[in-house]
């Protein structure tokens, strides 16, 4: 089989960020990297988890919502995936800013109740704020 393009990556050089990663039939994927590969510190599970929540309604709710695919955590818990369509890389950075911005604003967990989620009970709002904010310092040194 053929390697995906995620792992031709070389992950010991990976840094935390944003970073274009393929386009396929207009479909960007972007790596939402909040912390760097293989360095033993690693995003919870519950603020995976929220953070997933949080930013993905936020997301779905700017004013870029048309372009956004979908967002969602990678599973070695280091950041998450966002694909867009028709946005580029300031277009994206920008909406990120944003989108973390707002996501801290928020005093609930969107869709957290047993019939909107698959595992209402691991959630760290607490924890997926810090990330956030951790996230959003990245962003505002690119």
């Amino acid at each position: 089989m053929d390697k995906i393009p995620s792992f031709q990556k070389n992950h010991n050089k990976l840094e935390t960020g944003l970073h274009e990663c393929t386009e396929i039939c207009g479909i960007k994927t972007w790596d939402l990297r909040f912390k760097k590969p293989n360095a033993g510190d690693y995003i919870s599970p519950a603020a995976l988890h929220t953070v997933e929540h949080l930013l993905a309604t936020v997301l779905r709710n700017s004013n870029k919502k048309e372009n956004v695919v979908y967002f969602g955590p990678m599973g070695c818990r280091t950041g998450f995936y966002l694909l867009t369509a028709g946005l580029d890389y300031d277009c994206v950075l920008k909406l990120l800013k944003e989108c973390a911005e707002a996501a801290l604003g928020l005093n609930y967990i969107p869709g957290n109740s047993r019939e909107e989620c698959g595992n209402y009970k691991e959630h760290d709002l607490e924890g997926a704020k810090n990330e956030i904010e951790k996230y959003l310092e990245i962003l505002k040194n690119l």
